[in-house]
């Protein structure tokens, strides 16, 4: 079993900035794929960044340029910093791990961009 622990998100204006945490812990190897999706209300979740064990990055077009993925292998830990934020970047955002065939989801942080 593998346990994820999520901290950050909030509120925030149009063109602020945020920043996600997420801790791995439990039984993990040390090659896995660690990320964030993200689902708004009515729409179905959906991939925001995901890094690879030996760094390779994988950012939704919406996001790029905008969110920087940062990862600690030696902690298991992985970062989100979100600049420029938008509205639609509204949503519940879940922390992943990808370990062979099987995602372990955290519970979600909310992320409100609003005026």
């Amino acid at each position: 079993q593998v346990q994820l622990a999520e901290s950050g998100g909030g509120v925030v204006r149009p063109g602020g900035s945020l920043r996600l945490s997420c801790a791995a812990s439990g039984s993990i190897s040390s090659i896995y794929t660690m990320g964030w999706y993200r689902q708004a209300p009515g729409k179905q979740r959906e991939l925001v960044v995901g890094i690879t064990s030996g760094g390779i990055v994988n950012y939704a077009d919406s996001v790029k340029g905008r969110f920087t993925i940062s990862r600690d292998n030696a902690q298991n830990t992985v970062s989100l910093q979100m600049n420029s934020l938008k509205s639609e970047d509204t949503a519940v955002y879940y922390c992943y791990v990808l370990l062979g065939k099987r995602t372990y989801w955290g519970q979600g942080t909310q992320v409100t961009v609003s005026s």
